[in-house]
């Protein structure tokens, strides 16, 4: 059974996601995480932002790691689960899980430009928060609700992120072609409050071990001057 349908039926059922049973806590050392760190270079084209505050929307995957990746970024004052590339009215879990309505499960970051880049941004996504050369999936979740996808704000984020995708395949960083997709002009729409923070609320949530909290090491070890223990949450 796929995690969100796993998660899914436990939530309908009424049981505590958190009384999963227990599984000894992992040691996600340093070799963990670098199993999980692609080491990229920064976007070649990164052209600097006057905006005090600006927003980027990605999907890469669950946005439970997505999202608990970006929380932990120096810079970001907001990462929000939701869903982008359907409409309104199909905005909903239960539906989008179907894989029927165009959205992807994504991730839309505010930050400050004067502290982090849009392109930086881009370099943390594709290093270690997800892998592009999956199509319609990420690793145990399949479906085009897991895609890798940019949802850029406008032309020139477009730009930058069509730039360092083609820079990647370029310096055949991967040995399968990048399958990311960029989808200007979707509209985003924030998910569930049970999904907000999910990584922050259950650390020892047996998929969150094993699939996320690697990535939060892999951050930590690839970006170390970009790395906040403290997490910025929805909750406040």
């Amino acid at each position: 059974m796929a995690r969100t349908h796993l998660i899914a039926a436990l939530l309908a059922t009424g049981v505590a996601v958190g009384m999963l049973a227990p599984i000894a806590r992992p040691d996600f050392s340093a070799a963990t995480a670098a199993e999980t760190v692609v080491g990229l270079p920064p976007p070649a084209l990164d052209p600097p932002s006057t905006a005090s505050s600006d927003t980027a929307i990605l999907a890469g995957g669950c946005f439970w790691g997505v999202q608990g990746v970006f929380q932990h970024v120096k810079g970001v004052t907001s990462a929000v689960s939701g869903y982008a590339g359907g409409d309104r009215a199909a905005a909903r879990y239960g539906t989008v899980r179907s894989g029927a309505t165009g959205h992807a499960e994504a991730v839309r970051i505010t930050y400050d430009p004067r502290q982090i880049s849009y392109g930086r941004l881009l370099q943390i996504f594709f290093s270690v928060v997800h892998d592009p050369t999956q199509q319609d999936r990420q690793g145990p979740d399949v479906g085009p609700q897991y895609r890798s996808a940019i949802m850029p704000a406008g032309e020139a984020q477009r730009r930058v992120a069509a730039a360092y995708i083609a820079q990647l395949g370029k310096a055949r960083a991967w040995p399968r072609p990048i399958v990311t997709r960029i989808e200007p002009g979707k509209a985003f729409f924030p998910a569930e409050p049970y999904h907000q923070d999910y990584l922050a609320r259950h650390p020892d949530q047996f998929y969150i071990r094993v699939n996320d909290l690697p990535k939060i090491a892999a951050l930590r070890q690839a970006f170390p001057s970009l790395y906040r223990a403290r997490p910025v949450l929805v909750a406040g």
